[in-house]
Order: C-alpha cells, then sequence, then structure tokens
C-alpha cells in the first residue's frame, strides 16, 4: 500500500515538474517570436531609411546633370527651346519614373517585413500552445498514472 502512495506522488510530481518545463517553453516561444517580430519591424524602418535616402541620391544626380545640361547648352549658345528643352523634360520624367520605382520597391520591401513580423508572432502563438497542450496533456497522463498506482 505504501508502495502505491510513493508511485503515486512520484508520477504527480514528475508530471508537474514535466509541465512546468512546458510552460516554460511555451512563454520563451512566445519570446522568441516577439523578439523576431521586433527585429522585423526594426529592419522595415531601416528600409524606409535607406528608400528615403535612395530617392534624395537620385534627385541630387539628376540636378547636377540638369545643371551639365544647361551648362552644355548655354555653352553652345543655343537657346533653351526644342531638342535641349526636350533633354531637360526628358530627364526630369525619367527621373520621376525613377523616384516611383524607388517608392514603390521600398514599400514592397516594407511590407514583406511587416508580414514576416506578423509571421513570427503567429508562429509564437502556434508554438507556446503547442507546449501548453503538451503540459495539459502530461499533468493528466500523471493524474492517470497515480490513480493507476493507487488502485
Amino acid at each position: 500500500m505504501a508502495w502505491a502512495v510513493v508511485a503515486g506522488t512520484a508520477a504527480v510530481a514528475s508530471g508537474v515538474v514535466s509541465a512546468k518545463g512546458s510552460m516554460a517553453s511555451a512563454k520563451a516561444a512566445r519570446q522568441v517570436g516577439e523578439y523576431n517580430a521586433k527585429v522585423a519591424e526594426n529592419e522595415k524602418v531601416l528600409l524606409q531609411r535607406a528608400t528615403r535616402q535612395k530617392e534624395k541620391n537620385l534627385r541630387r544626380q539628376s540636378e547636377k546633370l540638369v545643371g551639365s545640361q544647361r551648362v552644355a547648352t548655354a555653352k553652345s549658345g543655343i537657346q533653351m527651346s526644342g531638342s535641349p528643352m526636350q533633354a531637360l523634360a526628358d530627364t526630369f520624367f525619367n527621373t520621376e519614373m525613377d523616384a516611383i520605382n524607388i517608392r514603390y520597391s521600398g514599400s514592397i520591401e516594407e511590407a514583406s517585413k511587416v508580414n514576416e513580423a506578423a509571421m513570427a508572432r503567429a508562429s509564437a502563438a502556434a508554438k507556446s500552445m503547442q507546449y501548453k497542450t503538451q503540459a495539459y496533456s502530461t499533468l493528466l497522463s500523471s493524474g492517470g498514472k497515480a490513480a493507476s498506482a493507487q488502485r
């Protein structure tokens, strides 16, 4: 009879320790997921800054090109109309198209980081739930073993 009490107590203690470990794993999974999500969100901010800097650099280069075109045109003695004016217009519109493409590319990368953060959180929640379920299952199993030992 005493042996059955010891076996039942050991089964319960084992189940509690195992369940506690699974609950700790669930908490750790949530924390890792949140950390990964924060990293992705920080990367999104860096991508936004990089996109703005690329656009700023493009516009600076374009201004230099326009300046060179104007100087070359003035140096040649030609009026700013016709082909020289068309060259400036082409430069302007090409710059705007390039800027739009830079912003678009940046927004795609940002959306990817937002999705990556959401996926990290969802994956962590699922993993956490898996560990919690394992903990509850362990408790139930050890309760069953303890009850069997008592018989």
